[in-house]
């Protein structure tokens, strides 16, 4: 276990996030490796292993403080509005999740590998924080679509959220692949995240 206080613990969590964060802007999953964290940040390959144990673990901690900003996003949204329509439902889904691209970048990951290759610990830290982010579209369905019962709502969780795991491969392409989708004769118009999730959240709802 590392030396020092929980808030310096977690000071030092946070600089190993952030710098596996900041790599993710611009290497792939495969290419970061736990030296590469270790050579922007005051830490040394071996000393990572004290807050982290694998490199898993590490994009499991993005992940969960990706999910935290949005649900206290989301709050503030249903604390503010007195009353939202299923249009302006659909936007504030679609926004807040437009300008939260990592998220959506990290859900189109392996989610398998990601989770089985990381402790218990972290596993339950990270579903804490997912579970939170379900609950709060619940209370957001609740309080805006009251004639939605609590099973009405649950499937509309059910659909939306394994639905997000496929936004980002979807509106964000590279070259190559617009390139090899012209070659193969699909005609697929690229949408916009927002345009994306707003459609289909106003289909669900």
């Amino acid at each position: 276990m590392p030396k020092g206080s929980p808030e310096l613990t977690n000071a030092r969590r946070e600089e190993i996030i952030s710098a596996c964060e900041q790599l993710y802007q611009t290497k792939g999953f495969k290419e970061i490796t736990l030296r590469d964290i270790g050579a922007i940040t005051s830490f040394t390959r071996t000393s990572i292993y004290n807050y982290f144990q694998t490199k898993e673990e590490i994009f499991l901690a993005i992940l969960k403080r990706e999910y935290d900003l949005w649900t206290e996003e989301l709050n503030q949204m249903i604390e503010s509005q007195a009353t939202m329509s299923k249009e302006e439902i659909a936007d504030c889904l679609a926004g807040t999740l437009d300008k939260r691209q990592q998220l959506l970048k990290l859900l189109s990951m392996n989610h398998y590998d990601m989770e089985e290759n990381s402790r218990m610990e972290a596993l339950t830290d990270f579903k804490i924080s997912y579970g939170k982010a379900l609950q709060t579209v619940m209370t957001l369905l609740g309080k805006f679509r009251p004639e939605m019962t609590v099973a009405d709502r649950q499937g509309f969780v059910y659909a939306f959220f394994p639905f997000l795991f496929g936004v980002y491969p979807y509106t964000v392409v590279t070259e190559k692949q617009r390139a090899a989708m012209q070659d193969a004769g699909v005609d697929y118009i690229y949408p916009s995240v927002y345009e994306l999730i707003d459609a289909c959240v106003l289909r669900l709802l």
